[in-house]
C-alpha cells in the first residue's frame, strides 16, 4: 500500500503495530519480567498505540472524505 497524508510517514503498517502490542500487553499480563522490564514494554506499548490510532484516524479521514464525494456526487 502507497503512503498518503493520512497514513502514517514511517514506522510499522497498522496490523504490525496491532500484533506487537498484543504482544506486549500478553507479556505484561504474564508478569515475571523486572520493573525496568515492565516499564521498557510499556512505553513500548504506550507508541505502538499511538502508532495504530494514527492509522486509524488516517482511516477515518479517508472514508470522511470518500462519503463526503460521495454525497456531494464527485465518486471517487
Amino acid at each position: 500500500m502507497s503512503q498518503s497524508a493520512s497514513q502514517p510517514a514511517a514506522g510499522p503498517s497498522y496490523e504490525a503495530a496491532r500484533d506487537e502490542l498484543a504482544d506486549v500487553v500478553r507479556r505484561l499480563e504474564a508478569g515475571g519480567t523486572t520493573l525496568e522490564e515492565s516499564l521498557a514494554l510499556w512505553e513500548r506499548g504506550e507508541a505502538l498505540a499511538r502508532v495504530c490510532q494514527e492509522w486509524l484516524d488516517g482511516a477515518k479521514s479517508r472514508l470522511d472524505a470518500a462519503l463526503g464525494r460521495e454525497a456531494k456526487g464527485e465518486g471517487a
